[in-house]
């Protein structure tokens, strides 16, 4: 398969601001809204990073992200988190999480489910507009 590999602004624009976002969520929030809604947010975050760079469909895009987001989620059920290198501990786990979460999961799949359905609303609305 080869993929065309082109830059959209629109989609790193989103990108940006998710990224903006989740560093904000992560520094200064707790409880749901950095548990959950940061988990929603994230797999949007890497949709768009993703769709910033290389031409792929919607649901294919959608699929690798959810992919990648539950493999970083069983992960947390090995005892990895036990072999980050000392100087990037603190780091990781925030990036990567530390223990296994089926909410996570579910945050995933919402996440997605969202960004399928605006993605399809606004080229339904982009098809009436030609």
């Amino acid at each position: 398969m080869h993929y065309k590999m082109t830059f959209n602004l629109k989609y790193f624009l989103i990108f940006i601001i998710l990224f903006l976002s989740e560093i904000f969520i992560a520094k200064y929030t707790t409880g749901f809204i950095r548990h959950t809604f940061g988990d929603y947010l994230c797999v949007i975050l890497i949709y768009a990073f993703i769709k910033s760079f290389v031409k792929i469909s919607n649901l294919k895009t959608a699929s690798i992200v959810l992919l990648i987001a539950y493999t970083v989620e069983f992960l947390q059920l090995t005892n990895l988190q036990n072999f980050y290198p000392n100087e990037h501990v603190k780091t990781l786990k925030l990036i990567l999480g530390t223990s296994f979460s089926i909410g996570d999961l579910v945050a995933y799949t919402l996440g997605i489910i969202s960004t399928l359905l605006i993605e399809h609303k606004l080229e339904k609305r982009y098809e009436k507009t030609i």
